[in-house]
């Protein structure tokens, strides 16, 4: 075992970066070697640390406890960095045998639908379960929240590891409310009052464009222009 214990908390979630990025951004060099707008993700493989790479990146520039904002108790964070960044001298904690962070009801219930409608084995699966469910709790769109560059991404990481959930959402709804709505139906539940979508006046909130600029590339804009705390992330519509 590395002596060394690394911790992403302290050592990278500084305010000040020298080279002029933010934190978000050096973590994820730190883990994979590259900027995120230069990742490969040909392969499954590498796609896969693309993703948790920039899970963990945004979970950074959120501030607070890493492990607590990417849904995973320390432990388990410490064996994903061990399974996915071998190469990142040290580990996230120096675990010391404490219970689980509690989740609270509601991710609760999105992790379990996505852990019950899994499509790859392995590890990776289950732990991309908890974290997006987590990180689904954030008020922007689900695939800012993720630290993702565009929503195609979420849309592949879903499809690749929970296809039984993705391949219903036949008509694109976005991901958050279709997570909803599906917990609904599988209760029983009729989540909508209107019978046919284009005819309810939230029609928007659930089909509206998710596109725009990822939140790693805005805050580097913004500091490379000189403009705010590079630690601070400002409040984006849902």
């Amino acid at each position: 075992m590395i002596e060394a214990q690394v911790t992403i908390a302290t050592t990278f979630a500084a305010a000040s970066i020298a080279d002029g990025t933010h934190a978000g951004i050096d973590v994820y060099r730190v883990l994979t070697g590259s900027d995120p707008a230069d990742a490969d993700i040909g392969d499954d493989d590498a796609f896969d640390r693309h993703v948790l790479a920039s899970v963990l990146a945004a979970a950074v520039m959120d501030g607070g406890s890493i492990a607590e904002r990417v849904g995973l108790p320390e432990r388990e964070l410490d064996a994903l960095l061990a399974q996915c960044f071998p190469s990142v001298p040290g580990r996230a904690f120096a675990w010391t045998g404490g219970g689980d962070a509690s989740v609270d009801d509601e991710t609760a219930m999105v992790r379990d639908l996505l852990l019950a409608r899994r499509s790859t084995d392995g590890e990776v699966g289950r732990w991309l379960a908890a974290m997006v469910a987590r990180r689904a709790m954030e008020p922007n769109h689900l695939w800012e929240d993720l630290g993702l560059r565009e929503r195609p991404e979420l849309s592949r990481l879903l499809t690749r590891h929970f296809a039984p959930l993705a391949t219903r959402n036949t008509r694109n709804m976005r991901w958050k409310r279709f997570f909803y709505r599906m917990l609904c139906e599988d209760d029983g539940f009729v989540m909508c009052t209107t019978p046919v979508c284009t005819q309810c006046n939230d029609f928007d909130l659930c089909f509206g464009e998710e596109s725009g600029e990822s939140r790693m590339a805005e805050r580097r804009r913004e500091v490379l222009r000189g403009g705010g705390d590079q630690a601070d992330v400002g409040d984006r519509p849902a």
